[in-house]
């Protein structure tokens, strides 16, 4: 294993923990987020609580994030809300506020960037709530191990977001991911080789990021339940039950080898925006519903493209119907574009492809193909020919 020093930086139920910074009142109790935007509760008596409780919900949305004391009710992140409300009734629901996500979020990684001080930072953006850091060279990490920096970035972290956030130090990125999480909340973890054994391998297979729940249940079904009985395995053996590449990577990863780098710029692939209905809608009787949420999407998917200054040469659709089947179609522009009236109609034109007969639960619109917004000629015009799509012709050009 190299001598490496990689710390991976994960704030603490980012989201519940923003929405307990504008109201503390909230703190110590059962919090979800998810749903709709902020903006929709009913006034409250001055003093009270104004959020609803979730076992008033009614819909198919999901849980965004959940504080602590939600999570010990066994609400976690991706979970029905209706599913969440069996296990919590009495936990307050908040609206996602993603504006506010974001701001915090960039808060605390020039929190991050002023206390590791390289130029630029050698640091690998992993979401809006976590990141590597390159910690390798920097003064005083041989002698700790890296601890007293990871405990400077935590306390910069605190005074310029008053958030909490846990990280863990390791060799390799895939040892820091793990050790960030052993514990959380508020946790700073040193994992080194010598550590392995007693930290590492005792845990179950499916806490190696990269081991799902399929994967996860083969190797149960196969008799490897930990982390060091997945070390013990012959690689042969593992490669003859999980095909050539991924066998060989079950057997790096149980020994905690990871040689992939801090990667300081990626550029995204593509970029999308997608709702899940509260009911299920149909393209011809609830057409206006449904036009309005199309127009919706395409205008914040052209204002994340130009807020990062990017345009998209290929536009997409995804649609997935009541029976959880999904579609994808994708058209290719002469031009690629930026503005929501071309995303529309291009994305328009990719609805025309698709069947309509059954109900739609969930409707997205992406842009792929993306270059720097001033490396190409931007035309508004180039989109498909202005025909009105199956849910209306949308907003002006």
């Amino acid at each position: 294993m190299s001598a490496r020093c990689i710390a991976h930086l994960d704030m603490d139920a980012f989201y519940a923990s923003v929405e307990l910074l504008r109201e503390p009142a909230l703190a110590g109790l059962p919090v979800v987020v998810g749903g709709r935007r902020r903006g929709a509760e009913p006034p409250a008596a001055e003093g009270a609580l104004r959020h609803a409780r979730l076992r008033d919900y009614a819909g198919r949305g999901v849980v965004t994030t959940a504080t602590y004391a939600a999570r010990a009710l066994g609400v976690h992140s991706g979970m029905g809300l209706m599913k969440a409300a069996a296990l919590a009734p009495e936990a307050l629901l908040l609206p996602a506020d993603f504006d506010a996500y974001r701001r915090h979020s960039q808060a605390f990684k020039a929190a991050v960037a002023e206390v590791v001080g390289t130029a630029p930072p050698r640091i690998e953006d992993r979401g809006i709530d976590e990141i590597y850091i390159d910690l390798g060279g920097l003064p005083g990490v041989d002698a700790d191990h890296g601890a007293a920096l990871a405990r400077a970035i935590k306390a910069r972290v605190v005074e310029r977001t008053g958030l909490a956030c846990s990280i863990g130090v390791a060799p390799n990125k895939l040892l820091a991911k793990l050790a960030s999480e052993l514990d959380k909340p508020d946790g700073l973890t040193i994992l080194r080789e010598a550590d392995l054994a007693a930290r590492l391998w005792p845990l179950p297979a499916r806490r190696l990021h990269g081991i799902g729940p399929k994967a996860s249940a083969k190797l149960e079904a196969l008799g490897v339940r930990t982390v060091g009985e997945l070390a013990a395995a012959d690689p042969g053996w593992l490669v003859a039950q999980f095909g050539r590449r991924h066998g060989a990577w079950l057997h790096e990863a149980a020994h905690g080898r990871d040689e992939r780098p801090v990667v300081t710029h990626r550029d995204p692939k593509s970029l999308s925006r997608e709702t899940t209905f509260e009911r299920d809608l149909h393209a011809r009787r609830d057409r206006a519903e449904l036009s309005a949420i199309f127009t919706r999407l395409c205008e914040q998917l052209a204002a994340d493209l130009q807020r990062k200054g990017w345009v998209g040469r290929t536009i997409g659709l995804k649609l997935r119907y009541e029976d959880f089947r999904t579609v994808t179609r994708d058209l290719t522009l002469p031009e690629p574009v930026a503005d929501a009236a071309a995303i529309r109609r291009a994305a328009g034109e990719c609805l025309k492809r698709v069947p309509l007969e059954r109900r739609l639960r969930l409707l997205g619109v992406r842009a792929s193909g993306l270059q720097r917004a001033g490396a190409g000629v931007v035309r508004r015009a180039e989109a498909p020919a202005p025909t009105a799509d199956l849910f209306g012709p949308g907003p002006a050009v």
